[in-house]
């Protein structure tokens, strides 16, 4: 089951070489689950029962389910669908000595430019087309196609073992065509649209490297965007799977948490708080009933943490080590949204799905980021633990996992949308277990997925 499900995985960051793809391979496994679409500019009208989604800027998800007017609370599982890499400017051929054409492009999020030298890449995003009188966002994987990004060979530069610094806009751009390859040409070619129509494009380059399993028992998995596709694919087979008759549970897919979340698509906008008004006015709730609502929901900050690595042990923490392989990880640092009470809250929904548990911290003197939890906490305030996968190589084009890490997750997301917490005010609280879980699907195996 491990590796099927680590083939499954593959499978849907295959399908997700864009963050607006990532949306778009969501949105069509949630209406294979029988979703409906609803829009941020309309009124909703909820239904008992009923499983709704809407999509924000193309690139951001968020999908629920409505079990009944007298629902308690929200059980909410946040991951990001983007990943650092690069973007492609606008008017981006570079023509050198009327030979060669590079593309000029930006850095996406933090990222070790050197792993991207040498490497097979491809180009995917959004394009906006003028169609008549309407305007219309068209997805493009130029999958075809494939560029890389040419290193210096060793006999013109001897010190290359010595160390080097790499200047991205000069030494970090992909070698596009020759001397009169023209970029927005291929686009429309691709679509099958005038190129004059093209009136503006969102397109990164990615690693068109294949997924694959490592090891002397294949017990690692190594792949493109691992951080956080992994965590996306398992929030969102547990979200589709799992019913809770007295919560709303909520699957948000957030954008740009690589740039800081601080986008109407990001965690740092209204998108979570809009969202929970709003189903409690279409329920009829009072402000008072909202509040107390919130004040008993839970989040699942998801995003990956780092495992020890076998080359560099001292970079852990010397007391909390994570392993790949050993279960999931509950982050925790000054700047998490985890707390006492949301790690305990997670320790006991994961003993629940028979799930093991591991902890980490960064080590004292190594500075730890902000995360979705404690961004998105800004604007709702609601329990929130922040959790996730170990892996190793994090914001490496190729990543690697275990091979049990992405079934790990799906069991713990599970029971915890399953769940129901009880809260008892200073006395603490108590976890109602989740019910014996149906036989799942995997999603990714839809006909749409292959």
């Amino acid at each position: 089951m491990e590796k099927e499900t680590t083939a499954a995985l593959f499978r849907f960051i295959k399908n997700s070489p864009s963050a607006a793809h990532t949306i778009d391979s969501a949105t069509s496994i949630l209406e294979e689950q029988g979703f409906e679409e609803i829009f941020e500019t309309e009124k909703w009208s909820l239904k008992p029962g009923g499983k709704y989604y809407f999509v924000r800027g193309m690139r951001s998800l968020t999908a629920f389910c409505y079990p009944s007017a007298d629902f308690e609370a929200y059980s909410v599982i946040a991951p990001h669908g983007d990943s650092p890499c690069f973007r492609v400017k606008e008017s981006p051929e570079m023509r050198v000595e009327n030979h060669y054409t590079t593309l000029n492009t930006e850095v996406y999020g933090g990222l070790p430019l050197h792993l991207w030298l040498d490497r097979p890449l491809g180009i995917a995003g959004m394009v906006m087309v003028k169609d008549g009188k309407s305007i219309r966002t068209r997805l493009l994987d130029l999958r075809k196609h494939r560029f890389v990004i040419p290193s210096l060979a060793i006999h013109q530069n001897r010190a290359v073992n010595d160390g080097f610094k790499l200047n991205p806009q000069t030494q970090i751009l992909p070698l596009f065509g020759g001397g009169k390859a023209d970029f927005k040409a291929l686009l429309a070619k691709e679509l099958g649209v005038e190129k004059g129509n093209i009136l503006a494009h969102e397109m990164y380059l990615y690693n068109a490297e294949e997924p694959m399993l490592y090891g002397a028992e294949e017990e690692f998995a190594a792949s493109p965007k691992l951080d956080d596709l992994q965590c996306v694919f398992a929030g969102l087979q547990a979200f589709v799977t799992t019913t809770n008759p007295k919560n709303v549970t909520v699957f948000t897919i957030f954008d740009n948490e690589e740039i800081g979340s601080m986008t109407r698509r990001g965690a740092d906008s209204d998108i979570l708080s809009s969202l929970l008004s709003r189903i409690a006015f279409a329920a009829g709730k009072t402000r008072e009933e909202q509040a107390a609502a919130i004040a008993a929901s839970f989040m699942l900050s998801a995003d990956n943490g780092h495992a020890a690595h076998p080359l560099y042990p001292e970079k852990s923490d010397p007391t909390n080590r994570c392993y790949l392989n050993g279960g999931v990880l509950i982050k925790t640092n000054a700047r998490y949204a985890t707390d006492l009470i949301s790690a305990a809250v997670f320790r006991e929904i994961c003993e629940n799905a028979e799930v093991s548990v591991q902890q980490f911290f960064n080590r004292s003197d190594v500075s730890g980021g902000s995360t979705l939890g404690n961004i998105s906490a800004t604007h709702v305030s609601m329990n929130c633990v922040d959790i996730g996968a170990p892996q190793l190589s994090m914001h490496s084009p190729y990543e690697t996992t275990g091979t049990s890490d992405t079934l790990s997750l799906i069991k713990a997301m599970r029971e915890f949308y399953g769940s129901t917490v009880f809260w008892q005010g200073s006395k603490g609280f108590t976890v109602q277990k989740a019910p014996p879980a149906e036989r799942w699907t995997d999603i990714s195996s839809n006909e749409s997925y292959q």
